[in-house]
């Protein structure tokens, strides 16, 4: 699986989204599952995935799905 099928797969379980779902549209705070709570859901699922702890740098960085995919690859193993 490539970075960002794992990543995708993080988002699909922290936020129930269908298969279909337009990416570009899951911005933190934007899209309605995407709140502080939902965030951290995302953290574990992330780091569950890949078997790491992430930087609270990089946790603060993830605004979006692209840029959560480019911070993921750095902890791809």
């Amino acid at each position: 699986m490539t970075v960002r099928e794992r990543v995708f797969g993080a988002f699909k379980e922290s936020f129930d989204l269908d298969d279909e779902i337009d990416t570009s549209k899951l911005v933190y705070q934007d899209y309605p599952a995407w709140t502080s709570i939902g965030h951290m859901i995302l953290v574990a699922a992330l780091e569950s995935e890949f078997d790491t702890m992430l930087e609270t740098d990089d946790i603060l960085e993830m605004s979006n799905f692209d840029k959560t995919v480019s911070i993921m690859g750095k902890y791809a193993k």
